[in-house]
């Protein structure tokens, strides 16, 4: 990024991480130095390490949505603090942070958000309306790939949960990597998906003819909620664990780990 192109649309303090997004890292280095030393209570350790870890990454899927627009065109983006990395700011924070925070404690999915607004009317090509669209997946599908170097390297070869419910050593730390992983391939998946109103169908959108998109713009609010709702449906559910199951498999992150995590940082429940 050259000054000028920074000095001519915002000021550098525009491009700053914001306090909040400074606090949501360094609670990230914590928790993974407290699961992997297993420093007090454990599970409460990585139940700490997850949340973090997936709202770090939320403030980076947004922000890609963000930057991408911002150099495609759209400046105000600079003006709302999108590119501050302040999920306080997000037009929907409860979509965006919330939602997703109880979809992975109570469900073991990463459910996408509401996106940052971006105004489209400065955006002149179609191509980077669906790129500005894709950002935020494709940033999913860079933290899965890298948080899946460890696993494919062996790394986690001897975790080992015992019938006690203790593990190897640094066990906690593999067991919540595991977690943030499949979160990631999970949110890869949804977010590719051509639901109306999420990012993989705002990504076809700029491509359908005038009367298509008026019909797409109807049902687009309803999305996220249709989404939810086939979800929800059991056999659905199972289809789309088995491809999330496949690609983890793929990418490798072992069998059933990423699930066994999940399990291991619901603290309030026995094991």
């Amino acid at each position: 990024m050259s000054s000028f192109q920074v000095s001519r649309g915002a000021p550098r303090s525009a491009f700053l991480p914001s306090p909040v997004f400074v606090g949501i890292l360094a609670l990230v280095v914590v928790s993974a130095w407290m699961a992997w030393t297993g420093f007090g209570n454990l599970r409460v350790d990585v139940f700490l390490f997850v949340i973090a870890g997936w709202v770090f990454s939320l403030c980076l899927h947004e922000y890609a949505h963000a930057i991408i627009a911002y150099f495609s065109g759209d400046r105000g983006v600079a003006d709302r603090g999108y590119l501050r990395l302040n999920p306080l700011k997000y037009t929907h924070p409860v979509l965006s942070i919330v939602l997703p925070l109880i979809a992975v404690v109570l469900g073991g999915i990463g459910l996408p958000g509401g996106a940052v607004w971006v105004d489209h009317a400065h955006i002149r090509s179609k191509a980077k309306e669906s790129l500005i669209s894709a950002a935020g997946p494709l940033t999913n599908v860079l933290f899965a790939l890298l948080l899946a170097i460890p696993f494919a390297l062996g790394a986690a070869d001897g975790l080992a949960v015992y019938e006690d419910g203790t593990l190897s050593p640094h066990g906690g730390f593999w067991l919540g990597l595991g977690a943030l992983a499949f979160l990631q391939v999970t949110a890869s998946l949804l977010n590719f998906l051509p639901v109306p109103g999420l990012d993989g169908g705002n990504i076809l959108r700029p491509w359908l003819n005038q009367a298509y998109q008026r019909a797409y713009d109807l049902f687009a609010p309803y999305g996220f909620m249709l989404l939810f709702v086939l979800l929800w449906q059991s056999q659905i559910n199972v289809y789309f664990f088995n491809a999330v199951d496949w690609l983890a498999d793929l990418i490798g992150i072992p069998d059933t780990l990423g699930q066994a995590g999940l399990y291991f940082m619901r603290f309030w429940s026995d094991l």
